[in-house]
């Protein structure tokens, strides 16, 4: 590799770092003020636990990706350590970001245990061959590791593939076919919420349709991150990758909290009658007659 190829390389990582950084502080400025509000001063449930995780352990990772590889100079026994954390970590941030759904899909389908039970059991493979994913593709030297690229004008490290794309691409089979079952679901328990509002000719539940919205926005996120995910291993150009680890780095750890406050800002600002409780314990969602009763009182009004 050429000095001009190791410039340029640094300069792709640098243009994507930057960005990172920015991004995620400034989504994080921008949100600060409705987290105190709706997680903060409010009492403490089970969906507030999982918005801190994914919303901390999310900015925690992007800022790491961030600053990894030319910001600032990490020697290259120390960045090996770090990105398995952050490869690792994705995963976790993965598995987080699916019990959110999964709970969701909990709670607009009546909260049935059942579903919940169905759900939970499918998912545990899934985090399985997550960490099994993890091991064997980026817990081994021979196949993923660090190079450090030293120049009389430039000194960074930057990722090492060097194998294939095809065990990432059958690892990622399962993830996207679990995610596939849940849109499918969440686009079926929506369908049924139509039908039955329509037959005693009431709206839909504003929030059902939020949320499975947001489960088919996910969706389309989490498959766009696995085949960019793929991509990587595929030794793929400088520019390519560090667009790829732009969108990765970023997107997933942007909407996960921003899907969980945007429902609590709308509720907050909604006409519910018993908009001073918690979303995950309010009436509007949690008791579907309770609910409709309110909006017949209201139509009579």
């Amino acid at each position: 590799m050429s000095e001009q190829e190791v410039v340029a390389g640094l300069r792709w990582n640098n243009s994507a770092g930057v960005p990172i950084i920015t991004l995620m502080l400034y989504e994080y400025l921008l949100l600060l003020d409705k987290e105190v509000d709706y997680v903060w001063k409010r009492p403490w449930s089970l969906m507030s636990c999982l918005y801190l995780v994914v919303r901390y352990f999310g900015l925690f990772l992007a800022l790491l990706c961030g600053f990894w590889g030319g910001l600032l100079y990490i020697p290259e026994s120390v960045s090996y350590g770090l990105i398995v954390l952050i490869e690792w970590g994705f995963s976790v941030y993965f598995w987080f970001a699916e019990a959110i759904l999964i709970w969701r899909l909990y709670a607009i389908c009546n909260q049935s245990k059942l579903l919940l039970y169905v759900l939970v059991g499918l998912f545990l493979p899934i985090v399985a061959l997550s960490i099994g994913t993890d091991i064997y593709l980026y817990s081994r030297r021979n196949v993923f590791s660090v190079k450090e690229i030293i120049t009389p004008h430039a000194k960074y490290c930057t990722l090492s593939f060097n194998i294939g794309p095809m065990p990432a691409i059958y690892t990622s089979i399962p993830i996207v076919s679990y995610d596939i079952l849940l849109v499918v679901l969440a686009i079926a328990i929506l369908a049924r919420h139509f039908k039955e509002r329509k037959e005693i000719q009431m709206r839909a539940n504003t929030y059902m349709v939020m949320i499975v919205r947001y489960h088919i926005l996910y969706f389309a996120l989490n498959l766009t991150n696995q085949i960019l995910l793929v991509i990587l291993w595929a030794h793929i150009p400088t520019p390519a990758m560090s667009l790829s680890e732009l969108f990765n780095d970023t997107a997933p750890f942007i909407l996960a909290p921003r899907l969980i406050i945007s429902i609590w800002d709308t509720h907050a600002h909604d006409d519910c009658v018993e908009v001073s409780t918690t979303f995950e314990d309010c009436v509007c969602w949690t008791s579907p007659l309770r609910f409709e009763q309110h909006e017949m009182d209201s139509f009579v009004v």
